[in-house]
């Protein structure tokens, strides 16, 4: 036996070691959770509303390339997450089409200028739209279903144009964002619950 040796230290951690470090991992994600679901939340209706947004441009700009008019339809599909040719018009849906004529029952429809409904362009699936509350509205705050635009890139003023649409996630928590066209064509969107001061804020309709 040797003398004056120190005793070998044992490596690895010990299994009380263990269990602290995993209750403070599990307490670290319990207090991040909430967080986390909310932000993705949030993610989910932001890129909702900018698609919509998109969208809305997309026929504007469409109308005064043709220097003719141009619709954008909500649009929604009971059978399929994406305007197929079973679509309705629908002013809660996340789903849109652009294109001249309406697209109701002929959203699947090949891009056409001259075959109806003279298609332009389809959104794809919104992811988690099932969990998305969309509310499109008038100027009398009538439900809406869509926006045309001239050859000016102006709103063509009609009953039940769409002015805004609002997007919110369906249990009510998160971001509110609104989508506004306004009369002379632009389009924006915005956060409905930041102080009239921001930059983000909506404008007073």
């Amino acid at each position: 036996m040797l003398i004056g040796r120190t005793p070998r230290r044992q490596l690895g951690f010990s299994l009380i070691e263990t269990v602290v470090a995993m209750a403070v991992l599990v307490f670290m994600l319990a207090m991040a959770m909430p967080e986390a679901v909310s932000w993705i939340q949030g993610l989910k209706v932001r890129n909702a509303a900018e698609g919509i947004r998109s969208g809305i441009e997309r026929a504007r700009m469409e109308a005064l390339k043709t220097n003719g008019n141009v619709g954008f339809w909500l649009v929604a599909d009971a059978s399929s997450k994406v305007p197929g040719n079973g679509c309705d018009l629908a002013s809660n849906a996340a789903t849109w089409v652009v294109s001249v004529t309406t697209p109701a029952g002929a959203c699947a429809a090949e891009p056409s200028m001259t075959a109806g409904p003279r298609l332009v362009q389809s959104s794809g699936a919104v992811s988690g739209a099932d969990r998305l509350t969309v509310t499109a509205l008038s100027a009398t705050d009538a439900a809406a279903t869509r926006v045309r635009f001239n050859g000016l890139g102006q709103v063509i003023v009609e009953a039940g144009a769409i002015q805004v649409v609002d997007v919110v996630a369906s249990n009510g928590d998160g971001r509110r964002l609104r989508v506004v066209v306004e009369t002379g064509g632009a389009v924006r969107m915005c956060d409905r619950d930041v102080a009239a001061d921001d930059p983000r804020a909506c404008p007073v309709l």
